[in-house]
């Protein structure tokens, strides 16, 4: 994500923690590469989304989010941000989305390793079972000694 605009004196050390700093006045374009949330902590933001736009045909990707709003940026969007108070900064965080493996796929990932342990285990036994077959087929088969009288 290009966040170039914000490592410019705009960005004061007094923020809050885990957050960025939008100068009242000030905007920035964000562009991920990855999908994420932006959250915003403190004031009002106006986001404009690039097209193409769904919804109404009056909707030109235009959004204002308040403190403690969110939205999910796919990756490959562009996302400009500006702050709504000339008078004061906005906080936002950038929110990196990890998606989660469906259910569907964890049991089907569980079965395999199940059913692959169980076919290790079961050729193993089947091993097992014809040495011991094949070792008590040649002691009926082999001549017993005879035992010798003592003398």
């Amino acid at each position: 994500m290009s966040m170039t605009a914000l490592l410019h004196p705009q960005q004061s050390t007094t923020r809050l923690s885990g957050t960025w700093k939008l100068a009242q006045g000030r905007a920035t374009t964000l562009r991920p590469r990855e999908d994420g949330v932006l959250r915003v902590a403190h004031g009002r933001v106006w986001l404009t989304f690039d097209g193409p736009h769904a919804g109404p045909a009056n909707d030109f990707g235009d959004r204002v989010l308040g403190a403690g709003d969110s939205v999910r940026v796919a990756a490959g969007r562009r996302l400009v941000l500006e702050s709504c108070d000339a008078a004061r900064p906005v906080y936002f965080s950038w929110d990196f989305e990890t998606a989660p493996q469906p259910a569907a796929a964890r049991a089907v990932e569980q079965s395999w390793s199940d059913l692959r342990l169980a076919l290790a285990l079961g050729l193993r036994s089947a091993g097992r079972l014809a040495r011991a077959l094949v070792a008590l087929g040649a002691g009926t088969l082999l001549p017993r000694p005879v035992p010798v009288p003592a003398r």
